[in-house]
C-alpha cells in the first residue's frame, strides 16, 4: 500500500460526502457570512504547504486492514499491515514492521530497509526533474496541483457551516467539470471526481472529505495506476499539539490496483495513532507530553533519593 496511499491522499487533497455529528444542542449558530469559497480554497492551499514543514517532525503508526469481497460482499480474505510513518532524507514513507499481526523476520526488515533506500531514492529523482522544470512537488516528488488549477477542472458549491468537534467548519460540495481540459492523468482524475469537503475555518485547512470516481482512472496505461469507475474514498484529519492537522482514518471501496502490486478489491481502512513529535535534538514526545516555550520537551522532575539507612 506504499503507493496507492499517496494517490489517494492526492485524489481526497482535490475533493469529498459523509454524515457530520449535529451541533451540541446549546450550540449557538453562527450567523456571521460565509467565506468567499474561491479565497477559501486558495489560503487553504498555502496552508496546506506550509503545514508539511510542521508535519515533517512527526511519526506515528499506521494500521492498513484489506478486505477482499466477494460477489456477495461477504468477505473472502483479509489481511493487515502495520507500520511507521515517518520522514527519511525530506522524504515521507511507511515503514513496514508487521504483517498480518507478525513482526518482520530480520530477512523481511533487511528487504523493507532496501525498499525504502529505493523508494528514498527515486522520490528524490522525482522531485528533482519536476524541480527542474519549474514545477512544485510534494515530499514524495509527486507534482502538485494548485488550488487554482482545481477550481479550473471543477466547481465548489452550496456552502455550509457546521460544527465538527466543536470547531466551525466550512463544508462545499465539488462537482469535476467533464467537459475541462487537461494537462495530465492526475488532473483527470481530479475532473472525474464529485463529493464533499470540510474545511477548518479557523486554520484554513482540508480536514475531511470522501468522493467518488465518474470513470476509469488509469495512469501509464494501467501499469502505474488503474482505478475503476464507482471507486469511492473518505478521509478523517486530527489536530495534533495544537498546531498540525494529520492523517485518522482512511476508507477506500471499489476497485484499484497500483504499479501491479497493491490491489484493493472490496474494503481497505487505514487508521493512524500514537503521534509523537521528533526533535534530532531530543526524544520523540508522545501526544500528550508537554512542551515547553521553546517547543522542546519540559524536562521531567527527578526521582527523590531514598534516604540511606
Amino acid at each position: 500500500m506504499s503507493r496507492l496511499l499517496p494517490c489517494l491522499l492526492l485524489c481526497a487533497s482535490a475533493i469529498s460526502h459523509a454524515q457530520q455529528p449535529a451541533p451540541p444542542p446549546d450550540a449557538t449558530p453562527d450567523t456571521s457570512p460565509l467565506p468567499d469559497l474561491r479565497q477559501l480554497a486558495l489560503d487553504v492551499d498555502l496552508n496546506q504547504r506550509a503545514a508539511e514543514a510542521a508535519r515533517k517532525d512527526y511519526t506515528y503508526r499506521v494500521h492498513v486492514l484489506d478486505e477482499q469481497l466477494d460477489k456477495n460482499g461477504g468477505i473472502k480474505k483479509a489481511s493487515t499491515i502495520d507500520s511507521e510513518s515517518l520522514t527519511i532524507d525530506g522524504v515521507r514513507i511507511d515503514r513496514t514492521t508487521a504483517k498480518d499481526g507478525h513482526p518482520l523476520t530480520p530477512d523481511e526488515q533487511k528487504k523493507e530497509s532496501d525498499r525504502i533506500d529505493k523508494e528514498v531514492t527515486k522520490a528524490k529523482e522525482r522531485r528533482a526533474k519536476l524541480e527542474d522544470k519549474g514545477k512544485e512537488t510534494d515530499t514524495r516528488g509527486d507534482e502538485i496541483i494548485s488550488a487554482a488549477r482545481i477550481l479550473e477542472l471543477g466547481t465548489f458549491s452550496n456552502p455550509r457551516r457546521i460544527l465538527l468537534n466543536g470547531r466551525p467548519t466550512i463544508v462545499a460540495d465539488y462537482a469535476g467539470d467533464p467537459h475541462a481540459k487537461t494537462h495530465n492523468a492526475s488532473e483527470s482524475a481530479i475532473r472525474d471526481l464529485v463529493g464533499t469537503v470540510w474545511f477548518d475555518e479557523q486554520d484554513r485547512t482540508l480536514v475531511q472529505g470522501e468522493g467518488h470516481f465518474l470513470n476509469d482512472f488509469k495512469l501509464g496505461g494501467g501499469f502505474v495506476l488503474n482505478i475503476h469507475k464507482g471507486f469511492s474514498f473518505s478521509f478523517q484529519t486530527i489536530k495534533v499539539n495544537d498546531e498540525v492537522w494529520l492523517p485518522k482514518a482512511i476508507d477506500g471501496r471499489g476497485e484499484a490496483r497500483i504499479l501491479l502490486l497493491d490491489h484493493v478489491d472490496g474494503h481497505l481502512h487505514i487508521d493512524t495513532s500514537d503521534y509523537r513529535k521528533f526533535r534530532s535534538t531530543s526524544k520523540i514526545v508522545g501526544e500528550s507530553d508537554p512542551l515547553g516555550p521553546d517547543d522542546q520537551p519540559l524536562p521531567t522532575s527527578p526521582t527523590p533519593s531514598k534516604p540511606q539507612p
